[in-house]
């Protein structure tokens, strides 16, 4: 199987990044924060680099197909709790895939209808999972190299709305006397993290790179670049777009912004980079959950044997797929999608602090994962408490689908009578074996 290099390591990044995030979040950002929204994605920025930091020392140190649950088991035992950590992991990815679903079903349909239309709405967002799935299935350089061709051509429409829309950009919007206060943009920014979440699929390509020494780089660049794109974008939109028409047309202002430059012709732009964002997306969260996620949670482990691995490898991101599918289907996904970025939150959390108490192990200075660990408790907190005064029964419904997570874990380990293995990743295993001898 052929190996993936920084390049495709670094667009599995940015592709998990810039999906649906920046599109949906940036109306919000700016209706909160107003001049200061790029101050806001600043923010968000800086704990989402703080908390690469932890994943970039964890993957080099624990190489695993295992991913973010190698590093909780490692700092925390293979126990109910990492377990629980593992399902909670993949109730996030299928809500995500299919928010990135539902906005992919729905710029679509306002692309080819001009408006949107139920039935193509669902078709289109059912179609673009189940597409991807079948990518995926190909192996990780098929789906390194298609995240390549997309990512390179949304972020290239992205700059090129970057570059247009400085010509028509007005200032004015950005002074210091249009903040809002610094409480307030500072709560912008933690709400708006989950925009940059994405960048912890790269530690799942970590058995499939060809030098494991790329993946720090592959965590730092990815992120660093995204924070620029956004900021930029961030301060692009405010310059042509007013507050009122931005808070009003929330869900697509970035189109908006486009229009002063590019006309109608920049509103179809923009929708064509919402698509290839998603889908990216898409792709980018099949590869990372579908395939290791679902090992873990059945077996405990990823088989060292290969026939075994890729059965219920694939078995897994079908699963996955699927379930993304129906809640993309059947659902009212903004009932839901706050518990994908509570449970994003908490373990991001989580993956800070295994590698605070693993510091030695993974030569970290301890200062920074304890920060991340504290900044991303507090976003999760502040998250839960904006949604506590906005939207309390979908607040509510996260709270039941993350216990219902707990409670199912509990009783499928009590049912099934196994847990997780010390290793999950059975080549780490031998070179961790073969390091004490």
């Amino acid at each position: 199987m052929k190996k993936i290099g920084f390049i495709e390591a670094f667009s599995i990044g940015v592709g998990g990044m810039v999906g649906g995030g920046i599109f949906a979040v940036l109306g919000l950002t700016i209706d909160l924060a107003k001049g200061a929204a790029p101050i806001s994605f600043a923010i968000a920025g800086i704990i989402a680099l703080i908390t690469a930091y932890s994943y970039a020392k964890l993957s080099v140190r624990y190489p695993s197909e295992g991913g973010t649950i190698e590093f909780i088991v490692q700092a925390f035992g293979n126990n109910l709790f990492s377990s629980s950590v593992n399902n909670l992991l993949l109730m996030s990815y299928v809500v995500m895939l299919s928010l990135y679903a539902f906005a992919f079903g729905s710029y679509g349909s306002a692309l080819f209808t001009g408006h949107d239309v139920l039935w193509l709405h669902k078709l289109l967002a059912a179609s673009v999972i189940l597409f991807f799935v079948f990518i995926n299935l190909f192996g990780a350089y098929l789906t390194g190299k298609t995240e390549d061709i997309m990512v390179f051509i949304k972020i290239a429409i992205l700059i090129l709305f970057i570059f247009v829309g400085l010509k028509t950009f007005h200032s004015e919007q950005l002074k210091p006397e249009y903040w809002t206060t610094p409480l307030s943009f500072i709560t912008g920014g933690l709400i708006i993290f989950l925009a940059y979440e994405g960048f912890e699929l790269i530690a799942n390509a970590a058995k499939d790179v060809k030098d494991p020494s790329v993946l720090p780089k592959a965590f730092y660049a990815s992120v660093i670049f995204v924070i620029i794109l956004y900021v930029t974008i961030a301060i692009v939109t405010i310059g042509n777009v007013s507050f009122e028409v931005a808070k009003k047309a929330s869900d697509y202002v970035l189109a908006i912004a486009a229009k002063p430059s590019l006309g109608e012709f920049g509103f179809i732009l923009i929708g064509i980079a919402a698509l290839l964002s998603t889908a990216s997306a898409i792709n980018a969260t099949i590869y990372g959950a579908g395939r290791v996620g679902y090992l873990v949670a059945k077996l405990g482990e990823i088989p060292k044997n290969f026939e075994e691995k890729i059965k219920n490898g694939y078995e897994g991101m079908i699963i996955i797929g699927l379930l993304g599918v129906i809640f993309a289907i059947s659902f009212n996904v903004e009932n839901i999608s706050i518990a994908g970025s509570l449970g994003f939150l908490i373990v991001f959390s989580l993956v800070n602090l295994a590698n605070f108490k693993l510091h030695k192990e993974t030569n970290s200075n301890r200062i920074i994962p304890f920060l991340g660990f504290l900044l991303t408790l507090i976003a999760a907190v502040i998250l839960v408490g904006y949604n506590f005064v906005h939207n309390p029964s979908n607040l509510a419904n996260a709270v039941i689908v993350i216990f219902i997570v707990f409670l199912f874990t509990y009783i499928y380990k009590k049912i099934e009578k196994h847990k997780l293995k010390r290793y999950l990743d059975k080549d780490l295993e031998e070179k961790e074996v073969s390091n004490q001898l």
